[in-house]
């Protein structure tokens, strides 16, 4: 059911990974969807694969947020849907983390979707849905991921703040909190195929379904979130962690 037709969306970080399949699933929805990154040969093709409107940007870059503003208002006038889905995952102990190492997660996971959003509300419509990309990590304490975690649970507060500040617009502000996920994530910190397997058997047992999600599955629930389907539902986050966060310790 196309129930996404005449709405444009954007989806930041969109051209790979959960972005990516949420891109084309919003698509599938009849949507015309504008996705951004900052790999200009992904986002090609992502546009010649998929039917998506492509525009580099970096959401740490003021500059480039305005820009995105500037080319999806004079192309596309009003947005509808903002999927806050760019991020990016590093992990390090608290006695060694460096500066280095907190500043670009905060700079992208933080300070990027505050000020994305904030520059992109004026060409937001009344009555648009706002979804972020949070994390369970926001709720657990995996080792080495303090910083990381942080990132998330603060773009949690800023979920339920949206949501309250926006509502006299009629604009929706959702969070999605994925679990494990099957994504090139794992890949780009630095593991092998034979450290993701491990890391998947091992974090498996403690799924209750037994298995890491596929993009396609946190995809949906975005859709859900961004369609009309969801129209009484405002400062809440889905966590979609195949029952992760509930699996009893004993």
């Amino acid at each position: 059911m196309k129930n996404l037709e005449n709405k444009v969306a954007i989806v930041t970080g969109g051209n790979s990974g959960i972005g990516l399949a949420a891109a084309k699933e919003l698509a599938e929805k009849g949507a015309k969807v504008i996705v951004t990154g900052r790999n200009k040969e992904a986002l090609s093709q992502a546009e010649a694969d998929f039917n998506l409107i492509g525009i580099q940007a970096d959401q740490t870059d003021l500059k480039s947020i305005d820009n995105l503003v500037e080319q999806v208002s004079s192309q596309f006038g009003k947005v509808d849907i903002l999927f806050l889905n760019a991020g990016i995952a590093a992990f390090a102990p608290v006695d060694s983390a460096s500066e280095e190492h907190f500043d670009s997660i905060m700079n992208v996971n933080v300070k990027g979707v505050y000020f994305t959003v904030q520059k992109l509300l004026p060409i937001l419509n009344d009555g648009a849905s706002i979804i972020l990309n949070t994390s369970v990590n926001a709720h657990l304490g995996m080792p080495n991921s303090s910083v990381y975690a942080a990132s998330k649970a603060a773009v949690l507060s800023l979920n339920k703040v949206f949501a309250v500040e926006l509502a006299s617009r009629k604009i929706r502000v959702n969070a999605v909190s994925p679990g494990p996920v099957e994504t090139p994530l794992y890949g780009k910190l630095g593991l092998s195929n034979e450290e993701v397997a491990g890391f998947g058997t091992v974090l498996g047992e403690k799924i209750l379904l037994k298995r890491f999600a596929q993009s396609s599955e946190i995809a949906k629930t975005v859709s859900f979130l961004a369609s009309d389907d969801s129209s009484f539902i405002t400062g809440t986050e889905i966590i979609v962690d195949g029952g992760l966060t509930v699996n009893p310790v004993v």
